[in-house]
């Protein structure tokens, strides 16, 4: 957003806290930014209220627009299908559409009343890799000919504090059965470098280059999972949080899986392990079949594709950002 133009009220940095005990300590910061936003959109005469994603915060945005009688067009919507239902009504209630990226959400916002179009996924727009996969291991120092095994431990700092040790554990595990795999970590690009001073295996600066010539990957529970997905990369799914937030997500959450991938399949495509369940021993056990050549993996790459397809809409000659164009146009009365 800040390369296409737009003008940046608040550090990303400071935006990516995840779960509730985090959250709690960040609150005067959310606090005092939502008193600065509902000011700018008066100060500035908005016309349409785009909230993206980050429900928490964004919700109560969208609440003040709509009760200054501006028009709101929310892309991502909060993922209320899988803990606090009672969000779609107030969804359906404070926005004027909904652009949802996920085709099983249609219906279930449909059903509180809300104008909801499926837009397909982000994700599908970037352009296709075109480094070669000689190129790109000559670049990590690794062999072009044995297969690599992705490993992305997160997009935010506190992922990748839980998850890279414990990744790179796994793959230590997962090399002494199969020692021709090379295990290379993903780099976000919104995470300090300094964080990843303490891996053991290459580091890729381009996760998506990464994926375009993975094997199979382990994985932190996210959109990551349908970019692995949309690779046709066969993967384990991880995740380890706070422990009161683990404790209270428990109790709230209410989905028969976590990972986005295997939602959209509607089956358990990628093993999930969370928290103390996800040790090394079990990460690189999870990781075997999918590795092996034989059914697993087969039934797997097959699921891939299926995934993919439900993520593209129907063709009608636009990317996803077109047809969130379409929705906001509209919305603003313009051709």
């Amino acid at each position: 957003m800040a390369r296409a133009g737009v003008e940046l009220l608040a550090d990303f940095d400071r935006l990516t806290v995840l779960g509730f005990a985090e959250v709690v300590r960040h609150l005067p910061f959310f606090l005092g930014l939502l008193r600065r936003m509902r000011a700018e959109m008066a100060r500035r005469h908005a016309d349409l209220v785009l909230p993206i994603d980050y429900p928490g915060f964004n919700l109560r945005l969208a609440r003040s627009a709509h009760a200054d009688h501006l028009p709101v067009l929310y892309y991502i919507a909060p993922q209320v299908w899988a803990w606090h239902r009672s969000r779609a009504a107030e969804l359906a209630r404070v926005t004027d559409r909904l652009a949802v990226v996920l085709p099983f959400e249609v219906p279930l916002f449909r059903d509180f009343g809300a104008e909801a179009q499926f837009v397909g996924h982000p994700l599908l727009d970037l352009p296709p890799e075109t480094t070669g996969r000689t190129a790109f291991c000559r670049a990590l120092g690794i062999d072009a000919a044995r297969p690599i095994l992705a490993i992305f431990p997160g997009s935010r700092r506190q992922e990748v504090d839980r998850h890279l040790e414990l990744f790179q554990a796994a793959a230590d595990r997962l090399r002494a059965q199969r020692p021709d795999l090379q295990p290379v970590v993903a780099r976000a690009a919104d995470v300090p470098a300094s964080l990843y001073a303490a891996a053991r295996v290459p580091v890729a600066e381009a996760p998506r280059t990464l994926l375009a010539h993975a094997h199979a990957a382990l994985v932190k529970s996210g959109t990551t999972t349908l970019e692995t997905a949309l690779a046709g990369v066969p993967m384990v799914i991880a995740y380890r949080t706070h422990p009161l937030t683990f404790w209270i997500a428990r109790r709230l959450v209410d989905v028969e899986h976590i990972g986005l991938v295997n939602l959209v399949a509607r089956e358990r495509l990628a093993p999930e392990l969370l928290q103390t369940a996800a040790t090394p021993n079990a990460l690189a056990g999870a990781l075997v079949p999918l590795v092996d050549p034989g059914p697993t993996r087969d039934h797997a790459l097959e699921g891939l594709k299926r995934v993919r397809a439900a993520l593209e809409p129907e063709q009608d000659g636009h990317s996803t950002a077109e047809r969130v164009v379409d929705l906001a146009a509209d919305l603003l009365g313009e051709p």
